[in-house]
């Protein structure tokens, strides 16, 4: 399983993602799922992925491969917009789907797979994109400034009570790193180390990155905290409900 954000906000973005794959309790393993792609002062790209490791694998190969093409519907360093770049990520799923869908449906193994793509042009905007396993996407807007995918749903209240677009970009890392902490604890198939990453509006480069093993001393921090934090507001701060139980 997997768990990865993606955070927009005014001042810029917040990504972060887990690194371990499970197949089955006795068979983990650690594989960074955030990938970045940039040519410094141009165009700044950073994927996170979750589903099938072979495909989210074959799709980050294909981009590679696309790369320096100059085909402006394939290669992320030809393309016009952000848009034109999250429908080169679902061409390229789809390639994948093309490839292995068939193979993958007669061994019952569903062609599951899914991106979170962010980025910028010097040119344009700073944009969030999710990317299904079709190919098809959905833009962050409005009140939806994060997405989520792997195991989303533990660490979705966190974020929905705190993320909005004027966040500083030091609370939204406080605050994703609070909904992985919220998710570990609930699912032991998502773990660390988390690659986090972030980037500043229009810097067009990462402005920070660092990986955080379990035993980081500000990730633990974090959990005693929020852990000490939650107990205490049950505690002193939720009213009983009076009923006569």
């Amino acid at each position: 399983m997997t768990y990865c954000i993606g955070i927009l906000l005014n001042e810029g973005l917040v990504l972060a993602s887990d690194s371990r794959t499970n197949a089955g309790i006795d068979r983990v393993s650690t594989f960074r799922k955030m990938h970045v792609l940039e040519k410094r002062g141009e165009r700044f790209f950073a994927l996170l992925t979750a589903g099938n490791l072979s495909l989210t694998q074959g799709v980050m190969s294909l981009l590679s491969e696309w790369l320096d093409s100059g085909d402006p519907e394939k290669d992320l360093w030809a393309v016009v917009s952000m848009f034109a770049a999250a429908r080169a990520v679902g061409t390229a799923m789809r390639e994948m789907h093309k490839i292995d869908g068939g193979y993958l449906q007669q061994h019952d193994v569903d062609f599951s797979a899914s991106f979170i793509l962010a980025g910028q042009l010097k040119t344009g905007q700073l944009r969030l994109f999710l990317i299904y396993a079709a190919g098809n996407f959905i833009e962050a807007m409005g009140d939806t400034i994060y997405f989520q995918i792997g195991e989303v749903k533990y660490g979705k209240p966190i974020l929905d009570r705190i993320i909005h677009p004027s966040t500083s970009l030091n609370d939204a890392v406080k605050c994703a790193l609070i909904s992985f902490d919220s998710t570990m604890r609930s699912n032991v198939s998502v773990g660390p180390p988390i690659d986090l990453l972030v980037y500043r509006r229009d810097s067009m480069a990462p402005g920070f990155t660092i990986r955080l093993e379990g035993t980081d001393p500000y990730l633990r921090s974090i959990r005693d905290a929020w852990g000490s934090a939650l107990h205490k507001a049950f505690q002193e701060t939720v009213p009983d409900p009076g009923w006569k139980l």
